[in-house]
């Protein structure tokens, strides 16, 4: 670590600006940061757990204090603020959460084994891979440690089950919707239809192999490190995303290899 700025310092001085709140409950660094595979343009994403909406003129007032350019109480996805540290230009990226909702979305996945239709395990493997950097009274290790047991065969199973229809079986499954739109010349409908037979694609494969989902960055690179792959598996995902948008047969081809290869670890799951 050198310098001021350094995204460990950076957290760390967040961190303990939140700390001093008395309705959060803990502060996590997420991420390639706390994963070890941040490079020079990594983010900072911290975590912040709290009992209730944290004080947004608190909130405001650190993140002016720090950075010229700033977003604050922005609700696309999760409610968050984000900025561009002035001292070093690292984008910083908070994000809230109620400690409740982190323990029914655990429970959702190792107690009820509930699917999802892509990223099912995602905030699992946000909590396994998170480093507490304020926990007031320990709530976060005892998430952490709850969050530390053998993938539910169940789990795997409900995500295959709910996923693995819509890449090419059901009426409604991504690869024909792929093709009818590159068909009907819809490009704007092709790369969404894309994205989505992907993100069932590598929910099947990380449940296959009993490992949480990562989430969306490096997601290949990632998946081709996991022990049971597709053969192939790299060279047929860049046809499907390189094959000409609008060539039907091309990405037909495409979906059918991909499919191929992930049914046959499915019948080996079996």
């Amino acid at each position: 670590m050198t310098a001021e700025g350094a995204p460990e310092r950076t957290a760390a001085s967040i961190a303990a600006a939140f700390a001093a709140r008395p309705e959060v409950q803990a502060v996590a660094l997420g991420g390639s940061q706390a994963t070890g595979a941040a490079d020079a343009g990594s983010d900072i994403d911290l975590y912040v757990y709290a009992e209730g909406e944290v004080d947004l003129a608190f909130r405001a007032g650190l993140a002016e204090a720090r950075a010229a350019r700033r977003e604050i109480d922005n609700r696309f996805w999760e409610t968050g603020d984000e900025w561009d540290e002035a001292a070093s230009g690292i984008h910083v990226d908070v994000m809230y959460r109620s400690p409740a909702f982190a323990e029914d979305e655990l429970a959702r996945v190792l107690d009820r084994h509930e699917a999802r239709i892509g990223y099912s395990t995602c905030l699992w493997h946000n909590i396994l891979t998170s480093r507490g950097l304020f926990d007031r009274d320990g709530w976060f290790a005892r998430l952490q440690a709850s969050a530390r047991r053998p993938y539910p065969q169940a789990l795997a199973q409900a995500i295959v089950a709910k996923n693995h229809p819509l890449l090419r079986e059901a009426f409604g499954a991504f690869g024909g919707q792929i093709r009818r739109a590159a068909e009907r010349g819809d490009a704007v409908s092709v790369n969404h239809r894309t994205a989505a037979f992907l993100a069932s694609y590598f929910d099947i494969l990380f449940a296959l192999n009993r490992t949480p989902h990562p989430g969306e960055k490096r997601l290949l690179a990632q998946a081709l490190r996991l022990p049971r792959t597709p053969r192939g598996m790299a060279a047929d995902v860049d046809r499907l995303l390189g094959s000409g948008t609008m060539d039907a047969a091309a990405l037909v081809l495409a979906v059918e290899a991909l499919s191929d290869g992930l049914d046959a670890l499915v019948r080996s799951d079996a």
